[in-house]
């Protein structure tokens, strides 16, 4: 007779790795949906139907700039004030379509409106569901602010390690008042704007790809423009630990 203590002593079967299985789906999806796309829209993604679309952005654009301005800045507030994925695609675009100044303009406010757009929804309506999904991060960020005040704000807006939809709605959980959230957040993600902005400005127009190919792209001012953004993280650390070096003695 065979003991209970025996039988829960006995090797359990392993299970099989859904995680796996979830993850070879999700990639055969991606493929398919990728595949259709192209197959029912391909011809408009064709380099001259690219052209023709691109000619006719900038004709609207520069005939009915108030409009095309508004509608980017409008775009661009409501994808970071409600937190959804593109807001980094969408800053080069403006780059490119704008160029620098323009697109800096835009970016500018429009994601600082955004995210205080986010921070005010966090703290008025969505408090309790966020105090309760990030309880832990809230504990140790409002134990930063509480030593740092603003200056913590503007480190985690330059150093883009915390993701910016998530300093938004956590922020509004803090004592940090909104006008201080407002300009450190203007000033602190000034930097990555022009960044980014002047990655998408130096990119050539579809007419130049047409013409020249791929080496229309590979230019010494395209390149360097997006090696900045790979070296922006750790050139704003570099700035943040040199901010924070207590001063000599004597």
């Amino acid at each position: 007779m065979t003991s209970s203590s025996g039988e829960s002593d006995a090797p359990s079967t392993p299970t099989p790795d859904r995680s796996g299985r979830w993850k070879w789906g999700l990639g055969l999806l991606c493929v398919l949906a990728i595949g259709a796309v192209y197959f029912f829209f391909g011809r408009h993604l064709s380099l001259d139907a690219l052209v023709e679309r691109e000619e006719a952005l900038r004709d609207f654009q520069q005939q009915h700039a108030p409009l095309a301005y508004a509608a980017a800045f409008l775009i661009y507030v409501v994808v970071t004030g409600l937190s959804l994925p593109g807001a980094a695609l969408l800053t080069i675009f403006y780059g490119w379509l704008f160029g620098a100044v323009g697109g800096v303009a835009v970016v500018s406010f429009a994601s600082t409106l955004g995210a205080t757009i986010a921070f005010s929804l966090s703290r008025y309506l969505f408090r309790d569901a966020i105090q309760r999904r990030y309880q832990k991060q809230l504990e140790k960020l409002n134990a930063s602010v509480a030593a740092e005040g603003a200056y913590y704000l503007f480190t985690l807006r330059l150093i883009p390690v915390v993701p910016f939809f998530l300093i938004n709605l956590l922020m509004g959980l803090t004592p940090i008042r909104l006008w201080t959230f407002w300009w450190v957040s203007q000033l602190g993600m000034l930097a990555g704007t022009v960044v980014y902005v002047g990655a998408g400005a130096s990119l050539p127009s579809m007419r130049a790809i047409q013409a020249d190919g791929l080496g229309a792209i590979v230019q010494w001012q395209t390149l360097a423009a997006f090696a900045l953004l790979g070296i922006l993280p750790l050139a704003a650390k570099q700035v943040v630990k040199r901010l924070q070096k207590p001063p000599r003695a004597g």
